[in-house]
């Protein structure tokens, strides 16, 4: 029998308020540890907070900590391919970068997760921290053996805007947690914690200029007979006394708010996944978001798309979708269209684009 692959991964985003990119982290690292073919490591590349790393992994994925300033070995990975990972966290076969950048190595397979690439077009959203972003995603792209997006779409970006081969991509979809299916709306405890209202709208996700936050407000607020508008994230701001901001919520929370809401809006400019489109599908809420390519492969029929930026459609497609949520049909075929997106698939395919590597 065959030895497990040796698999480290970049654990770094499981650290801190999980994101989406965090969420993804933490769902693969978990399905990666159930299955014997690869052997799982995780490593943290930041100075504050790396022995954290061992309390957020699953039961037998070690941590390998590194007290080195993550700014610092960007500079150094910027100039060249020092230090490799293996001087940092140890011999092993596959480097997974599941965070857009992957560190360089003396002999381990490179696989890379690219989950979108909005800052090509809109530089300045970036912190003055990541402005150097772009180059180094490009650097780990082209010393990549495989190339990971979420969906088809942002491969097709990355093959055009990063001069990667389509044969280098391997598409991993995102997946949906068995819980979600099982939601139930906020309990009254929760709401009185949160000041839900008994009806609301909700938006998931960051706060930052591509998520088109002031073209949801601005619809929201041209449209009263709406319900109060619920902002669930980390750096999103309250606009009125009619947009409520509930700041970060974990994941038991998160999906109660979902299931209880009238609608899931996602307004973005720009998505690689767009994950709490599943999210609120799979807890059967009706679901209105921007016309733009990933969120239309992702929903694939079963949300209503509106231009991106058109404050006026958009405001039309939320009264309807609260006025007429759909029947039994509808339903359903959310659900079944949200139950075919599992972690466990991600991480199958991700386990092959680990073997790809290997043998390059």
């Amino acid at each position: 029998m065959a030895r497990p692959l040796r698999v480290l991964i970049d654990g770094t985003p499981l650290l801190g308020d999980r994101t989406g990119i965090g969420r993804y982290t933490a769902a693969l690292a978990e399905e990666l540890a159930s299955m014997p073919a690869v052997q799982v490591r995780a490593v943290a590349f930041t100075l504050r907070g790396w022995r954290a790393l061992r309390t957020v992994l699953p039961h037998d994925v070690v941590a390998r900590g590194l007290p080195v300033a993550a700014r610092l070995l960007r500079q150094l990975w910027l100039r060249g391919p020092f230090p490799p990972v293996e001087f940092l966290a140890g011999t092993t076969d596959v480097m997974h970068g599941t965070n857009f950048v992957l560190p360089p190595a003396l002999r381990a397979g490179g696989v890379v997760t690219i989950h979108d690439l909005a800052f090509l077009d809109a530089p300045g959203d970036l912190p003055p921290s990541d402005r150097r972003l772009p180059e180094l995603v490009q650097r780990s792209a082209s010393r990549a053996d495989v190339v990971c997006t979420p969906t088809r779409a942002v491969a097709s970006v990355v093959a055009e805007r990063l001069g990667v081969h389509p044969d280098k991509i391997v598409v991993t979809p995102l997946g949906v947690d068995p819980a979600w299916f099982a939601a139930r709306p906020p309990s009254d405890a929760l709401r009185a914690r949160l000041g839900l209202p008994s009806e609301y709208l909700l938006f998931v996700g960051a706060g930052g200029p591509r998520k088109g936050l002031g073209t949801l407000v601005a619809a929201h607020a041209a449209r009263p007979e709406l319900p109060p508008l619920v902002l669930a994230g980390p750096g999103v701001r309250a606009a009125d006394d009619r947009v409520l901001r509930t700041g970060y919520l974990n994941d038991v929370d998160l999906r109660s708010v979902v299931a209880g809401a009238a609608a899931l809006v996602l307004p973005s400019r720009d998505e690689g996944f767009g994950l709490p489109v599943l999210e609120a599908l799979a807890c059967d809420v009706p679901v209105v978001c921007t016309d733009v390519p990933a969120l239309r492969e992702v929903a694939d029929g079963h949300a209503v798309h509106v231009p991106v930026g058109d404050v006026e459609a958009l405001a039309q497609a939320v009264v309807d979708a609260v006025e007429t949520p759909g029947g039994p049909a509808d339903q359903a075929a959310r659900r079944a269209h949200a139950s075919g997106f599992t972690w466990r698939k991600t991480a199958e395919r991700t386990v092959e684009a680990y073997r790809i590597a290997a043998g390059r």
